[in-house]
């Protein structure tokens, strides 16, 4: 549940508490993590000119720092986190949490440039691939860049602990599920086994996100950039195994369908989102090609869509009762998890 100023102006309107009440209920839900970044103009501006920065020492590198030579674009990749450092350590101390964030977030994402430049200062840089290609396309060797970043992504996600810096985190399990797979297989393109291994990749990053979840369930929204990106490569892999059989493509439905119900009890879109998406796709294929000419399939489909919307009123009417009883018999760790999900929506 998101309570704005106003709402809290109308309650001191009505006697329920005083104004001074309400304007230091507000000042104090704004320090606290639970609550998040509010869609305001200001946060727009804090993400919109972070995102620049960022991108600008990540995705916008052109080749025109090449001409630095490895220890130049190794020393200035210092100079920048060393920057970014500082600022973390001002806002932070001013306690602007947001811009702090954003800083620790830089000197994260622009750690695989630093290690690109001493790479290529020590003459360790395997190949004549550049920084740019990166982002771009999937090598082994990337993979030096990538455990780097993991590496002080954690370090400093312990020491600043804000929610936005595993983001860039999350990116590089991303890269590296794609990378470590070109290395087990040699560099042979195997389209299977790379859909095979970025499901297994997803599903354990997926996994990740959860214990942290877990962990974080009392402080800051920590998990949000493992799951988006867990479920992304856990449904993508999925979604790109390849079979003829009927029964395949049933269970893979099932499976979305698992998505869509496990975003519900964890309160997590992007589970539904994706699981949505595979929901549908396998809705078109019935619709395509098994029951192609068949006038009777899109009135069942709109018999049960509206069945389901159906069930949702009768959900809603016995919705505490059900979740009262599903919860008593949940670890107490998890049963914290979901009333804090719960009460923030």
């Amino acid at each position: 549940m998101k309570i704005s100023k106003h709402q809290l102006n109308k309650a001191a309107d009505q006697g329920i508490i005083s104004a001074d009440q309400a304007n230091a209920l507000f000042d104090y839900l704004k320090t606290q993590p639970q609550t998040g970044p509010a869609f305001t103009f200001t946060n727009i501006l804090y993400y919109f000119g972070g995102l620049i920065a960022i991108s600008a020492m990540t995705l916008f590198m052109n080749l025109g720092w090449e001409a630095f030579g490895g220890w130049g674009i190794f020393f200035i990749s210092i100079a920048y986190a060393g920057i970014g450092l500082l600022l973390t350590q001002k806002f932070q101390r001013a306690g602007h949490s947001i811009p702090a964030g954003i800083c620790a977030t830089f000197v994260v994402a622009i750690t695989p440039l630093a290690i690109y430049g001493f790479q290529l200062a020590m003459g360790l840089w395997p190949d004549d691939s550049t920084y740019r290609e990166y982002h771009r396309y999937i090598q082994w060797h990337w993979m030096y860049l990538e455990f780097g970043a993991l590496v002080v992504g954690t370090a400093m996600a312990r020491a600043y602990r804000y929610p936005f810096m595993i983001m860039p985190i999350a990116v590089t399990l991303w890269y590296m599920s794609m990378d470590i797979a070109v290395m087990l297989t040699d560099g042979r393109y195997d389209f299977q086994f790379r859909a095979l291994f970025s499901l297994w990749f997803g599903l354990l990053t997926t996994l990740l996100a959860f214990w942290v979840d877990i962990r974080s369930r009392k402080s800051g929204d920590y998990a949000f950039w493992l799951y988006l990106f867990g479920v992304m490569t856990f449904w993508g892999g999925l979604s790109m195994q390849h079979s003829d059989s009927e029964l395949s493509k049933f269970i893979y439905f099932c499976i979305n369908l698992g998505l869509i119900a496990i975003g519900a009890i964890l309160v997590r879109r992007v589970f539904v989102i994706f699981g949505a998406f595979g929901c549908f796709w396998y809705l078109q294929h019935l619709a395509s090609e098994i029951f192609e000419d068949s006038w009777l399939f899109p009135i069942a489909l709109t018999a049960i869509g509206l069945g389901i919307v159906y069930l949702g009123i009768v959900w809603q009417r016995n919705e505490q009762r059900i979740t009262e009883t599903t919860r008593a018999v949940m670890p107490a760790a998890l049963r914290e998890l979901l009333s804090e999900r719960t009460n923030k929506n």
